[in-house]
């Protein structure tokens, strides 16, 4: 088992930045590629970022492509979204999530373990 929680959301203006964590405990945190998801009211679940087990491979979706950064830091078993030029229509709650078999999949059913969830609220 591997549980993630989520921090760092909250309410930011157009334009504003904000740094999402995932903090992740239980199995060997470098064993699995991390991605970031999420939804919007009303909407299903989308990829938005996702980064293979060394670091070294990122994947984004072209929403957020130039605007956000993933990253990762095994030594502290936590993954981080930087999100710059914030949209109201990046507005969601943001999920991370663990595979333990890609290296940076975007497929939500390819993920084994989901947190809970973190509210973004992007106000124009």
């Amino acid at each position: 088992q591997v549980q993630l929680v989520e921090s760092g959301g909250g309410l930011v203006q157009a334009g504003g930045s904000l740094r999402l964590s995932c903090a992740a405990s239980g199995r060997t945190f470098s064993n699995y590629a991390m991605g970031w998801f999420r939804q919007a009211p009303g909407k299903e679940r989308e990829f938005v970022a996702a980064i293979g087990w060394s670091g070294s491979n990122t994947n984004y979706a072209d929403s957020v492509k130039g605007r956000f950064t993933i990253s990762r830091d095994n030594a502290k078993n936590t993954m981080y979204l930087q999100m710059n030029s914030l949209k109201p229509e990046d507005t969601a709650v943001y999920y991370c999530a663990a595979d333990h078999l890609g290296n940076g999949n975007r497929k939500v059913e390819l993920y084994d373990y989901w947190g809970q969830g973190t509210q973004v609220t992007v106000s124009s």
